[in-house]
């Protein structure tokens, strides 16, 4: 029988989440059952608990940033163990037999990735997420964290992590490469640790000097305030890599002409309305305008192996259940230093 466990969830777009009582499945012969020890909050979550993207389910129980401790694992499971330290992400299972699953990008998934929450799995049930006290989730699709990590600093890397180490490791990262980093907040300071992991020379661009400190702290070489028209002039035509992870929209020409010939600019993050920008813009250089979505299971592993390697871990405010929606009026108001964690063991307590 279905086992009951404590989460959060949003009874309706853009009502207050409040506890409640969720069923996870019998474990399957391929399943892991984790005892959840941290959840992160990503700013998606707001998106969908709110309903701003369109398509939220209701109630939901949002939370893609998952570390804790298998608890229990189905018959069939031979890669973990109970006590062993993992990981979840933004999905939860994949047809498998796909060109992109088979290549280890199951986020491609041409029949759909199934999403942690808010999506619908293959056996037709409603996937529930992180802000709980135990999930069940199919082993192929859990990570291992390494000991190098602890788990409240490793939950926003299966998300944070992940979203910009992708695009960092394809668009060439590394010594003798110079980055931009657009935006320093939950994203933007993953990605400037990260690619100063890399070898990378990382500049941060950002509206305002005010995180200045931070992000020399944190690996930047250089730091300066979009807000300042003079910016542009001073950057013009000086970095391989442009990574733009602000969910709001900019003014795309600027930004491109901080490329140098052959340069790319990638997206990672989701505003709300188009972005636009003249193709001149990207003729006048070779230059490559791209997205990014998440990275696949194989490429998560690689990236937590890396930040366990590197001592690479999010900068975060672990908070206790009943602050959840504190929490997401901070992020709304960009009142975190860098990514809220809830304290699993507080839901339902």
């Amino acid at each position: 029988m279905p086992t009951t466990t404590p989460a959060i969830a949003a009874p309706a777009a853009g009502q207050p989440l409040a506890p409640t009582t969720i069923e996870r499945r019998d474990l399957r012969p391929e399943d892991v059952l984790i005892d959840i020890a941290f959840a992160g909050i990503c700013h998606s979550d707001i998106h969908q608990a709110r309903d701003e993207w369109g398509g939220s389910t209701f109630p939901m129980v949002p939370g893609h940033e998952i570390a804790g401790v298998v608890a229990a694992v189905g018959s069939g499971v031979t890669k973990y163990q109970v006590g062993d330290r993992v990981g979840v992400g933004c999905m939860v299972d994949s047809c498998g037999e796909c060109e992109y699953c088979v290549a280890g990008t199951e986020q491609f998934c041409v029949k759909g990735n199934v999403q942690t929450y808010n999506g619908v799995g293959f056996d037709g049930e409603v996937t529930y997420g992180g802000y709980s006290r135990q999930v069940v989730v199919k082993d192929a699709f859990v990570c291992r964290i390494p000991e190098g990590i602890s788990l409240d600093v490793a939950a926003p890397l299966l998300c944070a992590g992940i979203t910009t180490y992708s695009p960092l490791r394809q668009w060439g990262a590394g010594p003798g490469k110079k980055v931009a980093v657009v935006g320093f907040g939950g994203l933007g300071h993953m990605a400037v640790k990260l690619a100063a992991a890399m070898g990378a020379e990382v500049t941060v661009l950002s509206q305002s000097l005010k995180k200045q400190e931070d992000g020399f702290k944190l690996g930047a070489k250089d730091y300066f305030a979009t807000s300042d028209e003079s910016t542009f002039d001073v950057l013009r035509g000086r970095f391989d890599l442009v990574l733009n992870t602000v969910s709001a929209k900019l003014p795309v020409d600027a930004y491109l002409s901080l490329l140098r010939v052959g340069g790319a600019m990638v997206n990672v993050g989701a505003p709300g309305e188009p972005l636009e920008y003249n193709v001149f813009s990207l003729l006048g250089g070779n230059k490559i305008l791209a997205g990014s979505m998440i990275g696949g299971i194989a490429e998560t592993q690689e990236m937590l192996d890396f930040c366990a390697e590197h001592g690479v871990g999010a900068e975060i405010e672990t908070i206790s259940a009943d602050r959840v929606n504190e929490a997401y009026d901070r992020v709304g108001n960009s009142d975190v230093r860098y990514r809220f964690v809830i304290d699993a063991s507080t839901i339902g307590a």
